[in-house]
């Protein structure tokens, strides 16, 4: 597998699946998750508004994955992970990488081989990037997956210089 880095707007990325890091909803939000339902369309909603009315009524658990169209982005799934908020008196570390390894199970179970993953949970949900860093960098080498490409695609200079320290 390759991994590699990328600043700049996940939503530009072609690759076979874009990793949206959402929130239990799945019907959209601010961050990464509003970028990719605005720029997706309305084909995103109306596939997590199918998956809310039948698998998830409840919301998609933290740290799993599931797959919709990527509607008019440039690439063909957008797979949707929820990730945990950070806190200081509980180790969610798992949680995170679990969102990670999750996302390539989906992505192999689609037949993706190019995945492109945001950083997840270092918005609003506060994660430490350079704790996400590490956590999603180990994953990703730990994974079994048949996925050949793995791009992070991180938004600004602060949070590239922190996976390319990991990296």
């Amino acid at each position: 597998m390759d991994i590699t880095l990328v600043q700049g707007d996940i939503t530009q990325q072609r690759a076979d699946a874009i990793v949206n890091a959402a929130n239990s909803s799945l019907m959209g939000g601010g961050g990464v998750d509003g970028a990719i339902h605005r720029r997706g369309g309305p084909e995103i909603l109306e596939e997590c508004r199918k998956l809310r009315a039948s698998q998830y009524g409840k919301g998609l658990p933290t740290g799993q994955a599931v797959a919709t169209t990527a509607g008019r982005l440039p690439a063909r799934w957008v797979i949707h992970t929820v990730g945990p908020v950070y806190s200081r008196s509980e180790d969610r570390s798992e949680l995170l990488a679990s969102c990670h390894r999750e996302s390539l199970r989906v992505a192999d179970s689609l037949g993706a081989r190019s995945v492109a993953f945001p950083a997840i949970s270092t918005g609003i949900y506060g994660w430490p990037m350079d704790d996400a860093a590490r956590i999603a960098l180990e994953a990703v080498r730990a994974a079994d997956t048949a996925v050949e490409d793995v791009r992070f695609v991180l938004f600004d200079g602060a949070a590239y210089a922190a996976f390319e320290a990991r990296l």
